[in-house]
């Protein structure tokens, strides 16, 4: 009975090991802006996190021993805060950062280190801890996914008329990139080799983005700069120019986060057809 009990025991901790991924930033004396080194650090987290099924996202901020409680407690927070910032401008959906807390300072005996200096420097961080949904939650069928695949081809085989509007399915983005998850490579040659054919269709290509508060768009992690939505449009402007279709019948145009569909933060890494003109085939 004992063994079987450590077993148990065992296995459930190997389990809450598998579930939780943790990550620290350390900040300056009084500062509560993330330094670049960390901030690149960071970054590096996210991109490690991003294919997790994530359940919650507690993020805990502290300070050293110096200062005052209330201004501890303060800055604690602001640290805290400015993490959470960066999460929502590198696209992680804020409905599971679930806690976003300033501790105040860490006693200095928690930290086992002789030098008064980098104890401090140790205590100057944000803890953030990652839970993922246990068990996995089951993915989309291949049948699902290709009678999403089957949507937009078929609409833009049909009749359509300016105004007309609709999402390319499965044309889903990597988070805080405009690099396509691999699994829309396919689905975008198929639409451009559609849009090679109908040459009557002019439309503009408007890209969105998941997760930045009041309307922003996000950054985008290889130029750094926040145009995420802009640089998401502009890769399948790109992509089908490429592939021969005219520009002439083409714009591109960043949406931010103005339109938020509600569901999986990834359908919102997404990119919609306006269908402006539709002429004559030439």
């Amino acid at each position: 009975m004992k063994y079987l009990l450590l077993i148990t025991l065992l296995c459930s901790q190997l389990l809450l090991a598998q579930k939780e991924r943790t990550h620290e930033v350390y900040f300056e004396t009084d500062k509560f802006e993330v330094p670049p080194t960390e901030h690149n650090r960071l970054l590096m987290f996210l991109s490690e996190i991003e294919g997790m099924d994530i359940a919650k996202i507690s993020i805990y901020g502290f300070t050293d021993d110096r200062g005052s409680d209330t201004y501890n407690l303060k800055l604690s927070q602001e640290r805290a805060n400015s993490i959470k910032t960066i999460f929502s401008n590198n696209e992680f959906d804020e409905s599971v950062i679930t806690n976003v807390d300033g501790k105040g300072e860490i006693l200095l005996k928690l930290v086992k280190e002789d030098d008064l200096n980098k104890i401090r420097g140790l205590n100057r961080k944000v803890e953030i801890i990652v839970t993922s949904v246990f068990p996995p939650r089951p993915k989309e069928s291949p049948e699902v996914t290709d009678a999403k695949k089957k949507e937009a081809k078929e609409i833009l085989k049909g009749d359509l008329k300016a105004g007309d509007k609709f999402e390319l399915n499965n044309i889903l983005f990597k988070t805080g990139y405009s690099k396509l998850l691999p699994e829309s490579k396919e689905t975008l040659k198929e639409i451009a080799e559609i849009l090679l054919e109908r040459k009557d269709i002019y439309f503009t290509i408007q890209g969105h983005v998941c997760c930045t508060k009041n309307s922003r768009d996000a950054i985008d992690r290889k130029t750094k700069k926040r145009n995420l939505s802009v640089a998401r449009a502009k890769f399948i402007y790109d992509y089908l120019a490429k592939k021969g279709v005219s520009t002439r019948r083409m714009k591109y145009v960043g949406m931010r986060r103005k339109f938020p569909l509600g569901g999986e933060p990834k359908l919102d890494r997404r990119v919609e057809i306006l269908i402006t003109y539709v002429g004559e085939s030439n």
